[in-house]
């Protein structure tokens, strides 16, 4: 049940690897291609690929009737340029591994090693490399993806890392643990003049003033009385670059973020009433549309009790924490199974998430891996 020195050392070396080659969200075509590679020696019965696009899942099959156990880790990196100077840093201009998911794939490759030496007792084990989860897309996509049939669990477990949680220190909670988010484009529309004669346009400028505290004003209650419901305005856009031309065209682009998916309804026909309104006023055509799409997570009850049996049993410390205001598509594998996901202490005093310094510790490795392999011992002897 436990790593040898030596696979430290060589999961440590692979997590570093799969750093310096980041993929953002879809194209994680090489990244796949490694973790096939990286697992080959460990004789896994099947290796299923193009999951969801690029997503791949490794199976070790006990040949005896019982549940499928299924540990997911992400693929994808962040459209975001690497600032800090490893030896292992993003040699892939423009982009980095600043969440951690390469930490999280290397975990999944320790379990794969260690079920290659001993396959669970009875059931299967599934290990799945999801890609997409940054966008909202991924998770989806391998449930929708006519190859996930033969490999829909009885149970779904992942976990996250988290700066600012000390070291190895674990929040873990029965309920929702993350929250819905989407992202909202709107285009306004009017007409183009010059500059010198800007009362023979329509600008969009007075509608765009108007509208992001409009949007902003959304905002209201907290996560602590489960009523939160945040729009966050993240990127504007009016007319063109040039001083001799009156705008005729703008976008604003909000995040809006709810504790459930069932309040994610109601502020999205508020802020879709706002627009429609402020976009009226000001004799202006609209378009809406929803990207980066993020159901809420909820840990299942017998789900999160498996986990934290295991933390118990390992030693690892652990307390209830909060329910996340960002979000993560993993809540999908809820509508196919029991599922618990876990937030896992990566340092008080270490970069957050997505900041362009941040890089994984690599301490977590074996942390991570004997919760998960505690919980597949638990369910599969």
């Amino acid at each position: 049940m436990f790593l040898t020195n030596q696979d430290v050392i060589e999961l440590t070396a692979w997590r570093r690897k799969l750093h310096a080659m980041p993929e953002v969200s879809g194209e994680e075509v090489a990244t796949a291609v490694e973790v096939q590679g990286f697992l080959a020696d460990t004789r896994p019965d099947r290796i299923v690929t193009g999951l969801g696009g690029t997503g791949v899942g490794v199976v070790y099959d006990s040949g005896i009737a019982g549940p499928t156990v299924l540990f997911r880790a992400e693929l994808d990196a962040l459209p975001i340029e690497e600032v800090g100077m490893p030896d292992h840093r993003s040699k892939i201009p423009g982009k980095g591994h600043m969440c951690g998911h390469d930490g999280h794939m290397t975990m999944l490759a320790a379990l794969g090693r260690q079920f290659g030496r001993e396959k669970p007792k009875r059931g299967r084990v599934i290990l799945l490399f999801q890609p997409a989860e940054e966008t909202g897309a991924g998770a989806a996509a391998v449930i929708a993806n006519e190859k996930f049939r033969d490999l829909v669990p009885d149970y779904s477990f992942s976990l996250h890392n988290m700066p600012g949680l000390p070291l190895g220190r674990v929040w873990l909670k029965q309920g929702i643990v993350n929250c819905a988010s989407r992202g909202l484009r709107i285009v306004l529309t009017g007409r183009t003049a010059h500059a010198s004669m800007p009362e023979t346009g329509i600008s969009p400028v007075p509608a765009v003033a108007a509208l992001m505290p409009a949007l902003t004003a959304l905002s209201e209650g907290s996560i602590a009385t489960s009523d939160m419901v945040l729009a966050t305005v993240t990127h504007a856009a009016v007319g063109e670059p040039a001083f001799g031309i009156a705008p005729g065209h703008a976008e604003v682009w909000v995040t809006l973020r709810t504790m459930t998916d069932g309040q994610m309804e109601a502020l999205t026909t508020r802020a879709e009433t706002l627009v429609r309104e402020i976009a009226a006023t000001g004799g202006l055509e609209y378009e809406m549309d929803y990207h980066d799409i993020f159901g809420h997570c909820e840990n299942d009850a017998q789900a999160t009790e498996l986990l934290r049996a295991a933390m118990i049993a390992e030693g690892v410390p652990h307390e209830a924490g909060e329910t996340m205001r960002g979000s993560e598509d993993f809540g999908r594998f809820a509508t196919v199974s029991k599922s618990a996901m876990f937030f896992l202490g990566a340092g008080e005093n270490l970069p957050n998430l997505h900041n362009p310094n941040y890089d994984f510790p690599d301490d977590l490795i074996p942390i991570g891996t004997k919760i998960f392999m505690r919980v597949a011992r638990d369910i599969l002897g």
